[in-house]
């Protein structure tokens, strides 16, 4: 199969992506003056690529598929198959947020007291269309940069920007009127690329082991023995995916108990373990989770 052309998103969203492949089994090394990171499968070409940018690649067949935000799809119009959509972003696993923010003494409560204003945005297909549904008539100028300090140096009236946990519009000053839309990361295809079957199972064969290794971080695996006059105390405590497994001890009254939960129940559930009589409780990572 001829190697199918991946787009990697360039910026705030490169590091959480190559570590993502990681994770997922694939090892990619960039270089800083190299568009075209290295990795080691042979059936896959890696390119460099803006995010904002990115669909338009993937549609025009430039690129086989990519990783982008879903905002920079609709922004772009894009033609293009969503294959999978990622909870990761730059720190966490929140989605993106497309806000309008005004300084915090501004007289705009809500977007209809939009009308009349100068909107300042990278995201202006976007913006435009969510004020036009509204009925809002207002003038949007695109700006290439340092968005924040236009409307809090009084540049113009309001700002749609990307925002994770809203800290950096708080920190200059501005408070948040409206959520246009919220936005993971997405693998999209070019549509003619996915309608080839060696490339199609490429494509989906990422977005599997992207998926699992996405999933795998928000959970741990529990292993721990268990008198078997308790098994049934313990089966009760326990959550897992479809049941726990639970294998006898060779030549004990004992069983050992596997079972894989979301790390946030852990805290609370080991101690419960432990009083209805788990013994060596072990915990431990996983890499994927399907």
């Amino acid at each position: 199969m001829t190697p199918l052309d991946f787009g990697v998103p360039a910026g705030s969203l490169q590091n959480a992506t190559v570590e993502l492949f990681r994770r997922a089994g694939w090892h990619i090394v960039i270089s800083r003056r190299n568009y075209f990171p290295e990795v080691d499968d042979d059936d896959l070409r890696l390119t460099l690529m803006r995010a904002q940018e990115m669909s338009r690649y993937v549609e025009s067949g430039t690129l086989d598929a990519g990783i982008t935000g879903r905002d920079w799809t609709l922004e772009n119009h894009s033609d293009v198959e969503v294959i999978q959509e990622l909870a990761y972003s730059r720190d966490s696993h929140r989605p993106t947020r497309v806000v309008l923010a005004v300084p915090q003494n501004s007289p705009v409560r809500t977007v209809d007291d939009l009308n009349g204003t100068t909107i300042a945005t990278e995201i202006v297909g976007v913006t435009r269309r969510y004020l036009r549904d509204r009925g809002v008539n207002a003038q949007v100028e695109f700006s290439w940069g340092a968005t924040e300090a236009k409307v809090a140096g009084g540049l113009v009236d309001a700002i749609v920007d990307l925002s994770e946990t809203g800290s950096t519009l708080r920190a200059n000053g501005l408070r948040e009127v409206a959520t246009l839309l919220s936005s993971y990361p997405q693998i999209i295809a070019n549509r003619t690329a996915y309608a080839d079957p060696g490339k199609k199972a490429k494509i989906d064969q990422i977005a599997m082991l992207l998926k699992a290794a996405l999933d795998a971080g928000t959970r741990v695996a529990l292993k721990m023995n268990v008198p078997q006059e308790r098994l049934d105390d313990i089966i009760a405590l326990v959550p897992s995916v479809t049941a726990p497994t639970v294998a006898n001890l060779y030549g004990q009254p004992w069983a050992s108990v596997e079972i894989v939960v979301q790390e946030r129940e852990v805290r609370e559930l080991i101690p419960c373990l432990a009083r209805a009589g788990a013994v060596g409780i072990i915990e431990f990572p996983l890499n994927k989770f399907i």
